[in-house]
């Protein structure tokens, strides 16, 4: 008899409602690429908005994008369940109203529910917030958030990669979210290994830097 082949891993996607859907698309463009987890999507009526608005996709297009995509109204999809089992949970990006019901534990929706799971279940849950300037209440928020276990990310740019394009900058972050699942890729063009080498070629013959 045949051995049947292991199950996919599992994450778990959100796309929220603040700007950056890219990060999430590109994410999720990623995953499919690697071919190490079925993805599992949810998207709020605000962050289908906003990919419509910033990308030109469509809710169809979004959902395509993933193996699986969940009404964000479906609380008994399986994603609901701890017993669903999966590697964690990613949102990009995370609004700041994402943000403040996953840290007071609301699960007022399935994007939000899922994201409880995670933090009850410890699994890895990665919030790219995306806001600024931030005020006291989103601050107390990432606090809470990580507290509970949760890692905020917001997508800071890498200068010393010296991007040309929203598409590198947007790319480093995915590959810093994928770094934190351990899962291995080509979305960092240029990892940070020192001073050393970012001056090598400006040294004189005595090993100075000019």
């Amino acid at each position: 008899m045949a051995e049947r082949a292991a199950p996919k891993a599992r994450i778990v996607v959100g796309i929220s409602g603040a700007s950056g859907a890219m990060i999430g698309v590109r994410l999720l463009a990623a995953l499919r690429r690697l071919g190490t987890h079925e993805t599992h999507l949810i998207v709020s009526p605000s962050g289908a908005v906003t990919a419509a608005q910033e990308l030109g996709l469509t809710r169809s297009d979004l959902d395509g994008l993933a193996d699986v995509a969940h009404n964000v109204r479906d609380i008994g999809a399986a994603v609901a369940s701890g017993s669903f089992l999966t590697d964690g949970m990613v949102i990009a990006p995370c609004s700041m109203r994402t943000l403040a019901s996953v840290a007071h534990g609301l699960a007022d929706n399935l994007l939000t529910r899922a994201a409880d799971v995670m933090l009850k279940e410890r699994r890895r849950l990665v919030l790219v917030a995306r806001e600024t300037p931030l005020n006291l209440a989103h601050l107390r928020n990432m606090t809470l958030a990580t507290e509970m276990g949760a890692i905020v990310m917001p997508p800071v740019p890498a200068f010393y990669a010296h991007p040309k394009t929203i598409e590198d900058v947007v790319d480093h972050t995915v590959g810093r979210i994928l770094d934190l699942f351990a899962i291995e890729h080509r979305e960092i063009a240029k990892r940070w290994s020192g001073l050393a080498d970012a001056f090598a070629d400006q040294r004189d013959d005595a090993g100075a830097v000019q």
